[in-house]
């Protein structure tokens, strides 16, 4: 990545704008379940990654939409300006008919089909592409008004055939894993995300990567995820995604810049140098968790028990010090997460990134594989995000702006360089 391309994401620009800071929630610094927690630990961290830009809109078409009234999405909705851009600026997801009093219905609730997806991709990034006869469905036949959309997808490699090639599922709900990857392919991000697919140090040594894995790393640091305030909607990769997700997902890939689509080019080509077997096993577990969402105070990778008493989390997920304590901290008894890792992990007893800074001064030309990197958002020197370094400017992070875990250059030219302050060794 040159220098001088800072790593920016866009910002929602209606009412209600997700968190975007590496908040913690109530969290033991001891063993023992019944110790008070710290005060200094149940307090918020101003920071959680890059800032934010915003959207390039069609301001043109935009005017054209303006007669479009909805009946079921309020004005205050939090994806309101993405269901007017994709169903009134654009027809691409305009799906049902008017009612009586002449408004439509959104149903933002509603599962979103894969019918119904295809067709407001095919619409947006392939309108003029002609049908393929060869290409068949056992279950949508030529004649459905779906039946081109399911083609040009498929044809395109955007979607996938079902039932061992022969069918197209029309009416089975799509999840954050397939529209991540139809929208990162349809952007024309293949090469990064097979990229992404290989990862390897530089011996040849290739990671364990889930399908789609690429693709969906890709669309979040695009910001095709939305990061809610309220976490109990935060949806994970393999969520059924409500027809609000996914205008969400449309609107972001519809208006990303270019110098977007150029500051994943790295990604097409991401080795790590050669590292020990534990190290290798560390680098796994982070890669394991890619796409799990943003959850402020979240350590786990599901939803908190019931009696948890250092603060509850409902949905599995993380914020940028949960995620170091689940990939480096050393499982402890009480309450303590304990993932089920190949590795027993190391003594980290601090929660917070300012804590975990209070330890530790490695400068960045010194920064090993596992060592801990922190920055200061606000240029402050004061530490409010840290992340996992995994070689070559790559780390393991969690971040508002990215809304989940993700892999992310922290190297020269980023964001991350710019307000790195120092780092710590925590593996021996």
């Amino acid at each position: 990545m040159p220098r001088g391309t800072r790593l920016q994401r866009r910002v929602l620009t209606f009412a209600l704008v997700a968190t975007s800071l590496c908040l913690v929630a109530p969290s033991p610094v001891v063993q023992a379940a019944d110790r008070a927690v710290p005060r200094r630990l149940t307090l918020g961290e101003p920071g959680s990654g890059p800032p934010l830009a915003p959207p390039n809109l069609d301001r043109r078409a935009m005017a054209r939409g303006a007669t479009v009234k909805w009946n079921d999405v309020p004005a205050g909705y939090w994806a309101r300006n993405a269901i007017d851009y994709v169903g009134k600026t654009f027809r691409w997801m305009r799906d049902y008919p008017a009612a009586g009093n002449g408004t439509f219905p959104f149903k933002p609730n509603r599962l979103e089909s894969r019918k119904l997806f295809a067709s407001a991709v095919v619409m947006a990034f392939a309108p003029s592409v002609e049908v393929d006869p060869k290409i068949r469905f056992d279950d949508l036949p030529s004649d459905s008004p779906y039946y081109r959309y399911a083609n040009v997808a498929v044809q395109k490699g955007w979607m996938q055939r079902t039932n061992h090639g022969s069918s197209f599922s029309p009416a089975a709900p799509v999840t954050t894993r397939t529209v991540h990857k139809v929208l990162v392919l349809a952007l024309g991000l293949k090469t990064e995300a097979a990229g992404l697919d290989r990862i390897h140090t530089h011996s040849g040594y290739e990671f364990d990567t889930p399908k789609n894995f690429g693709t969906l790393l890709l669309g979040m640091r695009l910001g095709l995820r939305y990061n809610h305030s309220d976490e109990s909607m935060d949806v994970g990769p393999d969520t059924p995604l409500p027809r609000s997700e996914v205008a969400w997902s449309l609107y972001q890939a519809t208006t990303v810049e270019s110098w977007e689509l150029s500051s994943m080019e790295p990604y097409a080509n991401i080795e790590l140098p050669n590292m020990s077997a534990k190290k290798l096993d560390v680098v796994q577990w982070g890669i394991d968790f890619v796409g799990y969402p943003y959850v402020w105070g979240g350590e786990w990778d599901k939803k908190s028990p019931k009696s948890y008493p250092f603060g509850f989390q409902p949905v599995g997920g993380f914020d940028c010090s949960g995620l170091t304590w689940w990939n480096i901290k050393s499982s402890g008894g009480g309450w303590d997460n304990q993932p089920p890792r190949p590795y027993h992990g190391w003594n980290l007893p601090q929660r917070t990134s300012a804590d975990m800074a209070s330890v530790g001064s490695v400068r960045y030309r010194g920064l090993e594989v596992g060592d801990l990197m922190f920055y200061d958002g606000d240029g402050d020197h004061r530490v409010d995000h840290v992340d996992t370094f995994i070689g070559n400017g790559w780390s393991l992070d969690s971040g508002g702006s990215n809304a989940g875990v993700t892999i992310t250059y922290t190297g020269p030219g980023s964001w991350y360089d710019d307000h790195f302050v120092h780092g710590r060794r925590v593996m021996g």
